[in-house]
């Protein structure tokens, strides 16, 4: 399934029910969901925009005191009850803030931007919103459409790898990183997942 296809898909059960229309669309780090859910996005046009998850984020300073901050990016080191209320809020207010995760700084910026009530259609995308593990299992249904995407884990590593290289760290450093919480978390995605209503295997 390309990006045109899945854009038609949701169109076409957008069409169907009143209100706004979530897509949730899921899959392992490194997989390109911020990249395919800009793509779908811009294939639906106006009236549809992302929604990234990464902007529950636990602050460093509070992963730290947890204990957690060698597991960032896992689903214990994320507000998931905030993140559960935001799906609430996206789907009975007309105008909501949402935070989005600053990569270049590692931090979320709270309220960094808006979504409008001419945004119908929102494509949120994250590692986690089909995982059938504790509240991160009252996610799934609050989507009217899920998607997973799936790539082959040696790709995985090699998109991540680049990644890592882009935000400064060795190749050392950034399979050793890879290794210790890439991996994990690449696996609790693809083995804890709920199914998915459509799957993409995009390369």
């Amino acid at each position: 399934m390309s990006p045109g296809d899945l854009a038609a898909m949701i169109k076409a059960r957008a069409a169907e029910l009143p209100g706004r229309f979530l897509v949730g669309l899921a899959g392992p780090p490194g997989a390109g969901k911020s990249t395919l859910a800009a793509a779908v996005v811009a294939e639906l046009g106006p009236g549809a925009r992302v929604v990234p998850m990464d902007g529950f984020h636990y602050d460093d300073i509070v992963l730290n005191a947890r204990g957690l901050r060698h597991r960032k990016g896992a689903p214990e080191t994320f507000d998931v009850a905030g993140f559960l209320h935001l799906l609430d809020r996206l789907r009975d207010e007309e105008e909501v803030a949402i935070p989005i995760f600053d990569r270049s700084i590692e931090i979320s910026r709270a309220a960094a931007d808006v979504v409008m009530p001419s945004d119908r259609i929102l494509v949120v995308e994250g590692n986690w919103l089909l995982l059938d593990e504790g509240r991160w299992a009252e996610a799934a249904g609050r989507f009217d459409l899920t998607v997973m995407l799936e790539v082959p884990e040696a790709e995985l590593v090699r998109r991540l790898m680049e990644r890592w290289a882009t935000h400064g760290k060795t190749p050392a450093a950034a399979r050793a990183w890879i290794e210790g919480n890439d991996l994990p978390n690449i696996r609790r995605v693809i083995e804890g997942s709920r199914p998915a209503e459509a799957v993409i295997r995009w390369s």
